[in-house]
């Protein structure tokens, strides 16, 4: 059975930086592309970034890019997602799912005060 417990978020005041963790079981980063998305109130759940299998390379949304890191460690078949420089518009529920799977973390609040 494919599972995501995902860790970190919280509050941070603008300019501030969070990392998020998210631990996978069930399978491994050999063959899975792994994303980042985020909901904010009142808006649709949107993509924040994407590795590929093995982590070879990866992409952002544009309002991140420059400024969140999405990365694995394999060894403990952990994704994460560094956030730095965090500005209000950031605040959000961060999810982490196996790309193009019905495999969803269970999500953690992030909040970014000005």
């Amino acid at each position: 059975q494919m599972q995501l417990v995902q860790s970190g978020g919280g509050l941070v005041q603008a300019g501030g930086s969070l990392r998020l963790s998210c631990a996978a079981s069930g399978f491994t980063f050999t063959y899975a592309a792994m994303s980042w998305y985020r909901q904010a109130p009142g808006k649709e759940r949107e993509l924040v970034a994407e590795i590929t299998p093995r982590g070879t390379s990866s992409s952002y949304a544009d309002s991140v890019k420059d400024r969140f890191t999405i990365s694995i460690d394999n060894t403990k078949n952990t994704l994460f997602l560094q956030m730095d420089d965090l500005r209000p518009d950031d605040t959000a529920v961060y999810y982490c799912r196996r790309s193009g799977f019905n495999v969803w973390s269970q999500g953690t609040q992030v909040t970014v005060s000005s």
